[in-house]
Formats: C-alpha cells, sequence, structure tokens
C-alpha cells in the first residue's frame, strides 16, 4: 500500500498516539460533557469523530464506580469470562445490540446492488413457510424498515426465544408463525422479525451462513477485523453483532462516502441513498417504537434523525443500540461519529445523544 492510500486503521493509530483530542482545543466542550455524564452511561465512554479524510477526535473517559464494577465483574462471571473494567480503546470489542441493524441492512443491499434481490421482492418466494401462513407478500424493503406488519415480541423476548432455536430454518418458522397486527407497508414495529427474515433470504440466494456473507462482503472489504455475529446456532441480524470503535468508523466512513472505503466500492451510492429514505410516512401506523428514538423517521436498517429543509433528504442517520452504543453520520456536516458505552438505562438516551451530536457540531 502507497504513502498516498494509508488504511484507515493507520490513520487511526496515528490519531491515537498523537492523542489527536487533546490538541483539538474546539472539542474542550465535547471533553466536559463526556466527563459529566460518563458515570450516567455505565461509567466508561469511548467517541471518535472523522472528518475530511481524518479522525478529528478520540478520546475515552473512565468514571467507573464500585458498583459499576462490581455488576461488570458478576456479568463477566456469569458469561465464563474476564471482567475488564480498563478504558476503552479503538480495539474494544464488546456487544453492540441494534446497531448490528444498519450493517446487516448494508449486506442485503450488496445484493440489491448485484441485481440478485429487489426491495420489491416478496419473501414467500424464497421461505415458503412465511407463505403457507399469510406471509408471503411481505417485501424486503418492508423487512428493512420493520413495516412488516408481523406483531413480533418484545426485543429481549425474542432475543431470548432465538437463544433457544437450532437453525436459521427454525427461526423464521417461528417467525411464521407470529400474528399480524395490520397490512405489511402499514405498520411500523421496531423488532428483530424482518431482519431475521431478510437474514434468512440472502442465505438462500448466496448459499452461505449469514455470518460467512457478512464477512465476505462487509467486514473484509472494510477491514473490520474484530466484527462478526457472535458464535450463536442462528445469527441474530438485528442485534448479534459485536464490534470496536474502530471498525465501526471504517463502516461509518463508507456511509459518508457513499459506499466507498479506502478507494474501493462496497455499496453502490444508490443504496446508500435508499437506505435513508424515511419509510415512515403518515399513512405507517407506529405500533412500537423505542422510547429512545425519540419520534424520528426510519429509513433501511436506521433511523433518519434530520432531514434537510432544503430538498428532504437525510442530514443524519443513525442505529442506536441498547447497550447504549451510538453510531452517527452527518451527510450535511460531512462527518461521521461513534460512541461506544455499556449501560441499559433508556431513560435520557435520546436527549443525551442529541446533545452530545449539538456538540461535536459546534466544534467542527
Amino acid at each position: 500500500m502507497g504513502p498516498i492510500r494509508r488504511s484507515i486503521s493507520l490513520v487511526l493509530l496515528m490519531a491515537t498516539l498523537a492523542i489527536v483530542a487533546r490538541a483539538q482545543s474546539g472539542f474542550n466542550k465535547v471533553d466536559d460533557w463526556l466527563a459529566d455524564n460518563v458515570k450516567d452511561m455505565g461509567g466508561r465512554a469511548m467517541l471518535v469523530v472523522y472528518k475530511d479524510g481524518k479522525f478529528v477526535y478520540s478520546e475515552a473517559f473512565n468514571e467507573m464506580t464500585p458498583r459499576q464494577k462490581m455488576i461488570g465483574k458478576f456479568i463477566a462471571k456469569r458469561q465464563g469470562k474476564k471482567a475488564n473494567t480498563d478504558d476503552y480503546s479503538l480495539s474494544t470489542r464488546q456487544p453492540i445490540a441494534s446497531c448490528s441493524k444498519w450493517l446487516s441492512a448494508a449486506l442485503v443491499m450488496t445484493f440489491v446492488d448485484e441485481g440478485k434481490l429487489q426491495l420489491t421482492d416478496t419473501v414467500g418466494k424464497f421461505l415458503p413457510v412465511l407463505a403457507q401462513n399469510g406471509k408471503g407478500r411481505i417485501t424486503i424493503g418492508q423487512c428493512l424498515s420493520h413495516t412488516t406488519g408481523i406483531k413480533a415480541p418484545s426485543l429481549k423476548e425474542s432475543i431470548q426465544e432465538m437463544k433457544a432455536i437450532g437453525s436459521m430454518d427454525e427461526a423464521i418458522e417461528k417467525i411464521a408463525t407470529m400474528p399480524m397486527e395490520g397490512e405489511p407497508g402499514k405498520v411500523f414495529h421496531y423488532s428483530n422479525a424482518g431482519l431475521q427474515i431478510a437474514g434468512a433470504v440472502i442465505g438462500k440466494i448466496g448459499g452461505k451462513s449469514f455470518e460467512t456473507l457478512f464477512a465476505e462482503r462487509i467486514a473484509r472489504p472494510l477491514e473490520m477485523k474484530n466484527t462478526d455475529f457472535g458464535r450463536g446456532k442462528v445469527p441474530l441480524p438485528a442485534g448479534g453483532a459485536f464490534s470496536t470503535p474502530e471498525d465501526y468508523m471504517h463502516f461509518l466512513v463508507m456511509v459518508l462516502n457513499k459506499g466507498v472505503y479506502n478507494g474501493k466500492r462496497v455499496l453502490s451510492e444508490k443504496s446508500i441513498a435508499e437506505m435513508q429514505v424515511n419509510r415512515l410516512s403518515k399513512e405507517v401506523r407506529i405500533a412500537y417504537s423505542p422510547a429512545e428514538a425519540g419520534g424520528v423517521g426510519y429509513g433501511y436498517g436506521e433511523w433518519v434523525m434530520e432531514t434537510s429543509a432544503i430538498d428532504n433528504l437525510s442530514k443524519t442517520v443513525s442505529s442506536p443500540g441498547l447497550f447504549g452504543s451510538f453510531p452517527w453520520v452527518d451527510n450535511e456536516k460531512k462527518y461521521c461519529a461513534f460512541l461506544m458505552t455499556y449501560y441499559l438505562k433508556n431513560e435520557g438516551k435520546q436527549e443525551r445523544y442529541q446533545a452530545l451530536k449539538k456538540l461535536v457540531d459546534e466544534a467542527l
């Protein structure tokens, strides 16, 4: 690799070694905000910001209380792991919950780019069991936008159910028996069901497991060396990924650059744009939306936080996770950022996201 096309990983390393954040006096308010809020965000946080071809901020904060450390050790022990309460780093790997949805939707869109799948394709042609249970007319686009019309169980209950299932086919059979709560395309219900269906469809088309397809089409091209969907019997496209701040930033840079990463096209510009269109029109009834979403719009695998007043196109898109991590891309200011945290308390999350983004906007 020549000196002009250094990998983003190298730039990240250099940014960290140079302690970029402290050199950026414009980020003082961001520093202060993170220092003030880190205790309420699980005790640890790391924020990375990328703009104009470089990383302009990379800083970790650690104010874990004795109680938070104790809880961390308890959870780690139950998982058979060694507790880690060190500062987050660019290589810290942990579950990212619904941040996974953005990755999975992008994977599905690679099949659209290749012409092997259309967003208007109905799932029954790939998964007959869904057609047999009255769900065959659901489209791929509706799976990616949570508008399948399926009345799915809560996210927590759904994850527990999937852990007890032995294969992707069994998972789809389970979804096939779920009740409907409205016409496909007319009801929004944020859940795991749609992306699970989409994941099964591309498995049928690609002839490989979801994990393998993700590794080949997203992780490897984006140099996401520490990102995968775990080692469970059934992958969870809607919430089962593990990643690091460095890896997820590679993905966000690709989105910011309209599908291109390090000079290589991973997704078409058309697919990036399709993913960012708000699918929640006035005709769509909201059956369930997480409180932390704050009533914003939804595209394919990502929330549409803001739209431009000029052309109504997506200004900011994001896909925050249940555990508190918050990735976003601002198309208007042309930057992307990733906040890694780990805490379950949803109260105040959306307000924190908005406050942090506002300070980053001002710093840039």
